[in-house]
């Protein structure tokens, strides 16, 4: 499968960043939406991603956006009950998912550990909602935007350096168990059905991430920096402010998309 080579656009600060990445993400969903496409998008946990998402929600489109056709996926998951704050999904929804109309056949939440026996079972049944809508190609659908928050480790979704989830390629989805970030148990989709995506976006700010950003641009191995083994098909993509972005080659500057 083709992938896109890495391009970073820069921001001046992070509240320009989360602004700007929300606005690009609601024109691109806009002109698909028009053309009456489907739609597939993975969505992040994260604080950055939190703020991109809230930047959604206050924007002055988003109603204007027809939502019908737009399916929201999440590339990982905290195993906690459904009510809990710490649910990537819980923040989608009070960021901008509760405020649009979007069918709820369209929002595919990973069940929680209340819903679910354990962390296999809830990975094994997000692993075939994915398969309902795959193709002859892929057992999942194809995101045309995947969104990926960066940890100050290099880590994606809820692959984290070094250790066995980022080398499974036979699972569309997997159970994290022992997770080096806390809550412990997480679900987490594997790298095939996130470099299966049209577009990655990476949203990254602050000096603390400096460095993975540095590594994922370097070529790091993906296996102790996972970030550096995301790639969409089109376009991949790392959004990021002038202050994380202060060593990054010119050349690799996308100062146009």
């Amino acid at each position: 499968m083709a992938t896109a080579e890495k391009r970073v656009v820069i921001s001046a600060d992070a509240e320009t960043l989360t602004r700007a990445v929300a606005a690009r993400f609601l024109d691109r969903v806009a002109k698909w939406g028009a053309d009456g496409r489907t739609v597939h998008v993975g969505l992040a946990g994260g604080v950055i991603i939190g703020d991109v998402l809230t930047q959604v929600g206050a924007h002055a489109d988003l109603g204007s956006v027809d939502w019908s056709n737009v399916h929201f996926w999440w590339v990982d998951e905290r195993f906690v009950p459904r009510g809990s704050d710490d649910r990537n999904d819980a923040v989608a929804r009070r960021a901008f998912l509760d405020a649009i109309t979007v069918p709820a056949a369209n929002i595919h939440a990973i069940a929680a550990s209340d819903e679910s026996a354990d962390a296999e079972s809830a990975a094994a049944a997000y692993e075939a909602e994915l398969a309902r809508f795959g193709s002859d190609d892929t057992a999942w659908p194809v995101f045309d935007i995947c969104f990926l928050g960066v940890g100050p480790d290099g880590h994606i979704a809820s692959l984290f350096p070094d250790r066995p989830e980022i080398r499974i390629t036979d699972e569309a989805v997997t159970p994290v168990h022992d997770s080096p970030k806390p809550p412990a148990e997480r679900i987490t989709l594997t790298r095939p059905v996130i470099n299966a995506s049209k577009r990655v976006w990476m949203v990254l700010a602050g000096p603390d991430k400096s460095a993975a950003l540095g590594l994922a641009l370097a070529g790091a191995s993906y296996h102790s920096v996972p970030a550096a083994g995301a790639k969409g098909t089109r376009r991949t993509i790392l959004f990021t402010d002038e202050s994380t972005a202060a060593q990054v080659p010119p050349e690799l500057i996308d100062d146009q998309y």
